[in-house]
């Protein structure tokens, strides 16, 4: 996208191009993690996979979840398949996931 046309006849680019995207309201906030369901959610990246699993130690030392539940999209390079999304909504109240390369 052109942004300006100075006199000197040389086009200047913006490279942040246009973002076109709906809106989506974000989820409820809970106000304690305590007793809740926990999803975890890995693209199968080594470091992100030990980011995860520290993060859960971490929070499991101050909060009791009633449930922790891991688990993995087919490829890092992959969108998560929607039944795999419909699974983690159905049994998770808060879902965690991470990148690390």
């Amino acid at each position: 996208m052109p942004l300006d046309t100075p006199n000197s006849g040389i086009a200047v680019f913006d490279p942040r191009g246009v973002v076109e995207a709906e809106a989506i309201p974000i989820g409820r906030r809970h106000n304690t993690l305590a007793g809740l369901r926990l999803g975890v959610l890995s693209n199968r990246k080594w470091n992100g996979n030990k980011l995860l699993r520290a993060t859960v130690k971490a929070l499991e030392a101050d909060t009791e979840f009633a449930s922790v539940t891991f688990y993995e999209k087919e490829s890092f390079s992959k969108n998560a398949d929607p039944h795999l999304l419909g699974e983690i909504i159905a049994d998770s109240d808060i879902v965690l996931t991470a990148i690390g390369d």
